[in-house]
């Protein structure tokens, strides 16, 4: 049949027969239909109103992921990792701390990434936006954060490091290119994928170890890998559970028993308002705008904080989380296809949750007191985990509709809008954390945490991405790519790997603002041909 984006090309009183008699355009998944809402919905005269509306939306759905992530899915992956760390052996803990460094570190902050790299495989006609995004945002850390690190502060890279984290991405690039030149990927392929990545971690786990031990200290305790990042942008949010206006040091000796709505209370306010005071006002305007997701997180995810002493274990909340996470996750598990089936037709699934859910939660707060947390509170991290993996899930499946929505409008391949919007919004975060990292003094680590975060995205997505996407009958995804673009798009990412491979060695790994300038200038580049290319002002011969 005709393909979806040919919409524009019929009249304007013919566009929603179009859409909605046309099966290309049928969004798989996600709670709202983009497509039917801008060409049913809004009369065509207001189609830049509706495409403002969106945009909008996007950004919101941005932060949304960034909020997730760093506050919700990011400390209860650390908590549940300290959880499974209690062996007293110190080289086992030794390399569970370090495997703890590479792997979970980067699984949260590619969470965003991988979600959105797995949503957009599960449909051949969103392929195109995972390879565009996952190669994207690869040239774009390897260029302008890693540029940025160097122009914000020279530094000497670590070489060994350095040369390790550039040849497994190399290889990795090397992979997904003769993936998309054959234009399928195989069952051995995506094992491959995550074979290689495993590869990456052990030989992480053991150039540490052979560098420990050339220094002597043997194994030493954990920290070698990473030391604790001071970050300046979110103090931990003491959230009104002080007593009165004081700081922790003036809080009285015996713990006063809060009655159980206090707790609730003070535990959903997402405000600090001595902080509130203290900060500028772009940082106020932001905060205002986090503040509703981050209320209806805190409503819905339970976080397990292994610094704090009562491993922030809020009784009434974390109750109340029970109901709040089980429903969440019903009604979000295939954008509710699950949790609004009915049960021999009478008895919906959500309200089957509700009854159990609410037993087992009247069951734990009578069982359990305000100021102890119970024995089994490592739980609610591993409930946090999924409810906040399920959020994040929810918002990529939205993230990838709305861009395929607007491809559609604009006429523009998935590649393009991959390796520009879906790459820039899930970069942006890590660009942000790795620059202020770098001002404070840690360029080194951040320009390593640059490396080692994409090598994950492009394994993972794309290794977890098809692996999910295989079945018994077809154990194989075809990959075509949807424009020239892809190939511009691998090419440049290789070279400006190359261009890195030789002159970071070249000028003895000391990295100023001349290497900083050079590769941010390519990535502008590299954008100008990509977006001519797409426009068809450069051609390529098929």
């Amino acid at each position: 049949g005709p393909q979806c984006w040919e919409v524009r090309k019929h009249n304007s009183s013919e566009w929603c027969h179009f859409i909605r008699s046309n099966p290309d355009c049928h969004l798989d998944g996600g709670f709202l239909d983009y497509l039917d809402g801008v060409f049913c919905v809004f009369p065509p005269r207001l189609l830049p109103l509706a495409v403002t509306l969106y945009a909008l939306w996007l950004l919101y759905l941005f932060v949304i992921l960034g909020v997730t992530a760093e506050k919700f899915f990011c400390p209860n992956l650390s908590a549940i990792s300290t959880n499974l760390k209690l062996s007293h052996n110190v080289a086992v803990f030794s390399l569970t701390s370090l495997l703890h460094g590479v792997t979970f570190l980067a699984f949260g902050n590619g969470a965003p990434d991988v979600f959105s790299a797995v949503v957009a495989f599960s449909d051949p006609r969103t392929a195109g936006l995972a390879i565009g995004a996952i190669f994207g945002a690869g040239v774009f850390v390897t260029t302008v954060v890693a540029g940025g690190i160097a122009l914000v502060k020279p530094f000497t890279a670590a070489s060994r490091p350095f040369l390790r984290d550039v040849i497994f991405y190399m290889v990795a690039v090397f992979l997904t290119f003769l993936v998309l030149y054959l234009g399928r990927i195989r069952l051995a392929e995506a094992l491959g994928y995550l074979g290689l990545y495993v590869f990456y971690v052990l030989t992480v786990v053991l150039c540490t170890w052979i560098h420990r031990r050339q220094r002597g200290d043997g194994l030493a305790p954990p920290g070698a890998w990473e030391p604790e990042m001071p970050t300046d942008e979110e103090e931990p949010e003491s959230s009104g559970t002080n007593s009165g206006d004081y700081g922790e040091e003036y809080r009285p000796l015996l713990p006063s028993r809060e009655p159980s709505l206090r707790i609730l209370t003070s535990a959903l306010s997402p405000l600090d308002y001595r902080k509130w005071r203290r900060k500028p006002w772009y940082w106020r305007l932001f905060k205002a705008f986090k503040v509703p997701v981050e209320l209806v997180l805190l409503l819905t995810v339970p976080v397990v904080d292994p610094d704090k002493d009562d491993l922030n274990w809020k009784r009434p909340l974390n109750c109340l989380h029970i109901l709040t996470s089980s429903l969440l996750c019903v009604l979000t598990l295939k954008s509710g296809a699950y949790g609004l089936y009915q049960i021999q037709g009478v008895f919906p699934v959500w309200g089957l949750v509700t009854l159990v859910a609410s037993a087992l939660a009247l069951i734990i707060f009578i069982t359990t007191s305000n100021e102890e947390p119970p024995k089994y509170h490592c739980v609610f991290a591993f409930l946090g985990f999924l409810a906040s993996a399920m959020w994040i899930n929810a918002a990529a499946t939205e993230l990838v509709n709305i861009l395929r929505t607007l491809g559609v409008i604009f006429q523009l391949s998935n590649t393009v809008l991959g390796l520009t919007l879906l790459a820039w919004g899930n970069s942006i975060g890590d660009t942000f954390s790795d620059l202020t990292m770098a001002r404070q003094g840690y360029p080194r680590m951040a320009f390593s945490a640059c490396f080692g975060g994409i090598i994950f995205n492009i394994l993972v997505g794309v290794g977890l991405g098809c692996l999910l996407q295989m079945t018994a009958s077809q154990p194989l995804v075809k990959l075509e790519p949807d424009s020239p673009l892809v190939w511009v798009l691998a090419g440049a990412l290789g070279l400006s790997l190359v261009f890195s491979f030789v002159t970071v060695p070249a000028q003895c790994f000391q990295l100023g603002q001349a290497y900083g300038g050079c590769l941010i200038a390519y990535y502008l580049l590299f954008l100008c041909v990509a977006l001519l290319t797409e426009f068809r002002v450069i051609h390529f011969p098929a």
